[in-house]
């Protein structure tokens, strides 16, 4: 098995050696082994291909970093096609939670909340998909 050097804060690291000893992981690599595969597997849902789909993802930053704000308005832009709404909002003091309602396909969502995820300083990225032609055959019985 080949051997990869990660660059992490240290409180991400700890975190994951304290998620693998309350789980019962042998170690930190196999904490991130797992976490790659489910990553790179989550939107390889056979299912959901060839489908019309609704995604909601949701972001939270720091509100003095004031370029994630710039940067995720430049990923709505750049994405219009597929963002059908956004909303900003301040949680508590320190925070700013930015939803973004998509619809599109597969490939497109998929493209979108990778690049959310690959943009620094954001907190969490947490995002749902529904195949929204289900509930249309569903409303036409």
């Amino acid at each position: 098995m080949a051997v990869v050097s990660v660059s992490m804060p240290e409180e991400l690291l700890e975190r994951i050696d304290e998620f693998a000893t309350d789980h019962g992981y042998t170690g930190r690599s196999e904490v991130v082994r797992e976490a790659s595969r489910n990553l790179l597997g989550e939107f390889q849902d056979r299912e959901l291909e060839d489908h019309d789909l609704m995604g909601v993802v949701t972001v939270l930053f720091d509100y003095e970093t004031t370029s994630v704000e710039e940067r995720m308005m430049r990923l709505r832009h750049e994405h219009e096609e597929l963002v059908t709404s956004n909303f900003h909002s301040h949680v508590g003091d320190r925070y700013c939670m930015e939803l973004f309602i998509l619809e599109g396909d597969l490939e497109g969502i998929s493209e979108f909340v990778g690049k959310v995820r690959a943009t620094s300083d954001i907190l969490t990225v947490d995002y749902s998909v529904i195949p929204v032609d289900d509930f249309t055959a569903a409303l036409a019985r």
